[in-house]
């Protein structure tokens, strides 16, 4: 089964969503941005991306559901209003004239339930990173029967030669299953195709983390690295940026585990459904700790997935056995007690 016509739409949503956000970053005042319920941040830039992909893929596909990270309560506060009204005036430079209120409708379209053939959605994967002018990803994926099968990956802020800081920057990912994954600059239009690290370039035997300790057990992750002798510095970055720095060799592996103070908290698919169909065609290996391929299709939330290990697929074994013994046998310990 093909998907041009959804390739087609993906990208243009994503890459527009993306110009978006590099706007906003660029024009940020105090009152783009604030806390949510959950005390996590969001912006004007997260709002006005979701609003833009959810319009295009509801024009596209009117049939099929949106499964997204945010939602329009806290713009419909009255405290919000001005907020509001600066999420419709960026959406309105990259699409037609809309009211306010259309584009509540339009974000409130990404809250759909998983179907058996649904989009996930993160508008701004990595919102820290936007704020601190670091890493940040427009993340979308299409699941079919709980498989991903579609993914568009955009990076504004990642440069196109990661070990080359000053080079051009931005990119967008782009993957469909069994048919391999690109990268081009978001600026251009000529792809090219990528692949995961072989292991020759031990300075790319290096893992990749994320900025924010909460988001992980990082003394267990360097730990692991370690003891796999990926010597060389970790890279550190926010977002699914850190799936494109496996799938186009920049790093070997990454490792998101289970954080010590929230050890049941499971991920949610819109956190990694595209960056992991990226990596597996790339020629890379994505699974949870156990060895399990992410489930996707449980819910918005990965219930049957614990932790997420990426690799180039060279490493995955030694991981999963390096993570049995610190991690897996101490369970089963406990649990016989």
């Amino acid at each position: 089964m093909r998907f041009d016509l959804e390739t087609d739409i993906a990208l243009d949503a994503v890459i527009s969503a993306a110009a978006l956000c590099k706007v906003v970053r660029a024009e940020m005042v105090p009152a783009d941005s604030f806390r949510k319920g959950d005390q996590s941040p969001v912006t004007v830039a997260d709002f006005g991306a979701q609003a833009l992909i959810c319009q295009r893929l509801n024009s596209a596909f009117p049939r099929d559901h949106i499964v997204s990270e945010e939602d329009s309560r806290a713009l419909r506060r009255p405290e919000n209003a001005a907020t509001l009204d600066r999420v419709a005036e960026y959406v309105r430079r990259f699409d037609s004239p809309v009211t306010p209120e259309q584009v509540c409708l339009w974000i409130d379209a990404g809250k759909g339930p998983p179907t058996e053939r649904f989009w996930t959605l993160d508008p701004i994967d990595g919102t820290k990173g936007f704020l601190r002018h670091d890493q940040y990803a427009v993340a979308l994926a299409l699941i079919v029967r709980g498989q991903v099968r579609l993914a568009v990956l955009g990076c504004p802020a990642l440069p196109f030669e990661m070990d080359e800081p000053d080079s051009l920057r931005g990119v967008v990912f782009v993957a469909l299953r069994a048919e391999g994954a690109m990268m081009r600059p978001l600026s251009e239009s000529a792809w090219q195709p990528i692949h995961v690290d072989d292991g020759s370039d031990a300075m790319h035997m290096r893992l990749v983390e994320s900025v924010e300790a909460a988001h992980g057990d990082l003394a267990l992750q360097e730990a692991v690295a370690r003891s796999l002798r990926l010597s060389a510095p970790p890279l550190r970055m926010d977002s699914q940026a850190k799936y494109g720095a496996v799938a186009r060799s920049d790093a070997a592996l990454y490792l998101r585990l289970p954080s010590p103070s929230s050890p049941d908290y499971r991920e949610n698919i819109w956190d990694h459904a595209a960056g992991s169909l990226i990596v597996e065609e790339a020629g890379g290996k994505v699974t949870d700790i156990r060895g399990t391929g992410l489930d996707f299709a449980s819910g918005a939330q990965m219930r049957n997935s614990t932790g997420v290990v990426v690799s180039n697929g060279c490493l995955h074994q030694d991981v999963l056995a390096a993570l049995a013994h610190v991690v897996l046998e101490p369970e089963r310990k406990a649990e016989q007690a």
